[in-house]
């Protein structure tokens, strides 16, 4: 049975990555196996030895903590990520959550934080700073209660009602558009003109509202 947690940490600042690996490898079962400090070096490290967790710094030279990721995926190499940054803006955590970074942790609470989000990802959990999580929480909130005031399907046409339906009836565009005849690009931008009139941004915003106002279809 497997009992360590292989890692590789990446960041440009040699001094903060020995002091990151001495807090990690204090922890029993915790095992850096290699360090980078640009993103081209972390791409190979992760590929070549195949680390459980890979700690990236958001700022890097060569390729920064997101080039790092989407390369990642790209290549198919599986492995659990956790951003390093100084970032507490939503607009960049939202970015790294849509790429499948499960872990967010601010710098200047590494030293207390990571261990923590190591062991949170290795139990299928995202983790992020405890210091920005009620910022960004509150940020979301207000955010979400204007656009709730804002957006209503009564502002839809009848065709756009009846597609948001089938969205919360988890139709793919191509189902939606064999359904009701028309192209699947119709359907696509059906869907474009129904997030605009609704406010909705993000991949996943559309299928969210059309579940949570379904009673209202």
């Amino acid at each position: 049975m497997k009992t360590e947690t292989r890692m590789v940490i990446a960041d440009d600042h040699a001094i903060f990555r020995k002091g990151l690996r001495a807090v990690i490898e204090a922890e029993k079962g915790l095992v850096v196996i290699a360090e980078a400090a640009n993103g081209e070096e972390a791409l190979r490290n992760i590929e070549e030895l195949r680390p459980d967790v890979a700690i990236l710094d958001v700022d890097m030279p060569n390729m920064d903590g997101f080039q790092v990721v989407k390369e990642l995926g790209r290549r198919r190499i599986r492995v659990e990520c956790i951003f390093l940054t100084i970032h507490s803006e939503q607009d960049v955590f939202n970015e790294a959550m849509n790429l499948g970074v499960k872990g967010y942790v601010l710098k200047d609470s590494s030293s207390t934080d990571i261990v923590n989000a190591i062991h949170a990802l290795r139990q299928g959990h995202h983790y992020i700073s405890p210091s920005i999580t009620t910022h960004l929480i509150s940020r979301t909130d207000r955010a979400r209660s204007l656009g709730e005031k804002i957006a209503s399907v009564n502002d839809l046409t009848p065709t756009e009602r009846r597609i948001l339906q089938m969205i919360a009836d988890y139709k793919t565009s191509k189902q939606i558009a064999e359904q009701l005849c028309i192209h699947y690009r119709t359907v696509e931008n059906h869907r474009t003109n129904i997030s605009a009139k609704l406010g909705l941004r993000g991949s996943h915003s559309l299928i969210k509202f059309a579940l949570k106002h379904q009673q209202e279809l």
